[in-house]
């Protein structure tokens, strides 16, 4: 009679201690990004992606860099070549649609070569 309850908590711990070192994974591989992207550091975000097999357009909206996207985080931390790569990266729609290139003409960042690219993938 106690052996289906026992089961059933043990298997609850099991399936909570598997899940858990994944989370921590996914926000360590988040933080790494970030960084990369505040360094301008384009091949080192190639390398991770392309070590996790991860493709960006998948990942993107997951990925939060003090609360912005990456895009905005580029144009932030003064990173074009990164911002380049991030936006050849994600579908024309996609761009399109973020309200980026809104966001980094009234933020400021008008004569960047970063929203030339955004405007150019977007197709305006």
């Amino acid at each position: 009679m106690r052996l289906v309850p026992t089961l059933l908590c043990t298997a609850a711990l099991s399936a909570a201690v598997i899940v858990s070192p994944v989370a921590v994974a996914d926000q360590q591989l988040a933080a790494s990004m970030c960084d990369y992207v505040a360094a301008n550091d384009r091949n080192r975000l190639r390398k991770v992606l392309s070590d996790y097999r991860l493709r960006l357009r998948n990942i993107y909206d997951g990925v939060v860099c003090n609360g912005e996207p990456l895009i905005r985080h580029a144009f932030r931390s003064n990173a074009p070549d990164v911002g380049e790569f991030i936006v050849r990266q994600l579908p024309g729609s996609q761009v399109a649609d973020s309200g980026d290139i809104a966001w980094a003409e009234s933020n400021g960042f008008a004569d960047s070569p970063l929203l030339a690219a955004l405007k150019d993938r977007a197709g305006q």
